[in-house]
């Protein structure tokens, strides 16, 4: 029998299960299904906005729903946390995955009838869910696993959930292929990602509380049955003064920001609409690559886990460094003007030869950055607690603040800012969040042996001891008792 302690810290308590990785109440099964259910939602998402303008040949319609889409993201973002642990993961998680095929249904109507009001209205309503399947999302990913393999989990996680956008990149890909001349997608493009998004919404009712998730030690993911009002406002409400929080903020804004500029100005600017839709694919799939990379650094490359932290920073600082230099040699050979008047060379994957080959590598990168840049935050701010309600509102403050950053970026663009102007910002804005992300994992994360002596006081079995038959891999060592 495991001796009781204190479940909010998950230090061991009663429990009779069976020591299992496939259990369905096991963090990884659970964090499993919340990939699926991000793979089927804001994976196809991903890939319907990775086309540029939704789509659409005219990107107007699309900023303006992405603008009320952030701009409601930021709000519910930040409550979303707050919600998540009053109505618990499985209401959260279906009213937001519900949002995205209202969304995709906005740009079928806009095919045929080209108002954009349906889009605006939609992507606000997108907004308010994104918040809540994020917040939820985020708790989840965070605060199930294990201290020692928190890395790992969200590589798994962001792994399956970019799954989504190659899926999602295939589609216009090949319901375009044969349209070489085409300028907007087709109404079965939108269609299939409105398919995969029910799914997911189906999907998201199998998600457990947070307290039923018993991890391999026998600890819980929290000891909370269900929040109240008050108690999530005060504490929403102090996130703004928390220091934690403070430090986040930079790496925060910065991590949607370089959406648009990405998709609108490098991808849509650049190649053919079916060449969107394979580029999609392989952005996606590098943003498997650079999870998994970075969740390695995080938790194998050395013993501390402070000294992980500062070793997977220096490494995107470092390669965040030579993309973003590369980016701003090919942003040289044309600008918003060249693209207006179309004097600007659109490639083709077919047809194009040589000159395809570096702008699709810079794309690619900026895929692989994107995953090492945010799973680094999302290790960040996993390693700042264990217990689900407190990370809840932590990754809503995150995606909330992300998403502000994303509402004021798809403006800058509908304003035609100049595309060099954008990229110097994206590089301004993931550069300053290093050194303060480094502060952070330097002053708030503890070592798991400094863990365990706080949390097993009286010489319990934690989970950061190692076996000594756990293989050297992270996609074995998932959990250790």
């Amino acid at each position: 029998m495991v001796a009781k302690g204190d479940q909010e810290n998950g230090s061991p308590v009663l429990d009779g299960t069976k020591n299992s990785l496939f259990r369905y109440n096991s963090p990884l099964i659970q964090v499993g299904l919340i990939g699926l259910v991000c793979f089927c939602c804001p994976g196809m998402f991903n890939a319907l906005s990775g086309m540029g303008g939704g789509g659409q040949v005219d990107h107007t319609a699309a900023n303006n729903a992405n603008t009320a889409l952030y701009t409601t993201f930021a709000v519910f973002g930040i409550l979303g946390g707050g919600i998540y642990n009053i109505l618990g993961p499985r209401l959260t998680l279906f009213a937001g995955c519900s949002t995205y095929i209202l969304y995709a249904g906005s740009f079928l109507y806009y095919n045929h009838h080209k108002h954009q009001a349906f889009a605006i209205v939609a992507g606000a309503l997108l907004g308010v869910g994104a918040g809540l399947l994020w917040a939820g999302q985020g708790a989840i990913m965070t605060s199930y696993p294990p201290t020692h393999r928190k890395g790992t989990y969200i590589s798994m996680f962001w792994s399956i959930f970019n799954m989504g956008g190659v899926i999602g990149g295939l589609i216009p890909f090949i319901m375009n292929y044969n349209r070489e001349d085409a300028v907007s997608v087709n109404d079965g493009t939108y269609i299939g990602f409105m398919v995969f998004m029910t799914i997911g919404t189906l999907l998201s009712l199998a998600i457990l509380h947070p307290r039923k998730v018993i991890r391999n030690d026998g600890s819980h993911c929290t000891n909370i049955t269900y929040s109240n009002v008050m108690t999530e406002s005060v504490a929403i409400a102090k996130l703004f003064t928390n220091w934690k929080m403070l430090l986040i903020m930079p790496a925060a804004w910065g991590s949607n920001f370089f959406y648009s500029y990405q998709f609108n100005n490098v991808n849509g600017a650049l190649f053919t609409l079916r060449t969107r839709g394979l580029n999609n694919v392989f952005y996606w799939g590098a943003q498997m690559i650079g999870s998994v990379m970075i969740g390695y650094i995080m938790d194998f490359s050395f013993k501390s886990r402070k000294t992980r932290g500062l070793a997977g920073i220096g490494v995107v600082a470092v390669l965040s460094t030579g993309i973003w230099i590369g980016g701003m040699f090919n942003q040289r050979g044309y600008n918003h003007h060249d693209v207006v008047s179309k004097t600007v060379k659109i490639l083709d994957f077919k047809n194009s030869g040589s000159d395809f080959a570096g702008p699709f590598v810079l794309y690619f990168s900026y895929g692989l950055l994107d995953a090492m840049f945010q799973s680094m935050i999302y290790w960040v701010i996993g390693a700042l607690a264990d217990d689900s309600a407190i990370l809840s509102r932590y990754v809503g403050f995150y995606k909330g603040v992300q998403s502000a950053g994303g509402a004021v970026a798809w403006q800058i663009d509908t304003h035609k800012v100049p595309y060099m102007t954008q990229l110097i910002v994206n590089w301004v804005l993931t550069t300053v969040s290093y050194p303060l992300l480094a502060l952070l994992v330097i002053k708030a994360v503890k070592d798991e042996d400094k863990v365990a002596e706080e949390e097993s006081p009286s010489g319990f079995p934690n989970a950061v001891k190692e076996s000594k038959d756990c293989l050297s891999s992270m996609w074995v060592c998932f959990e250790q008792p």
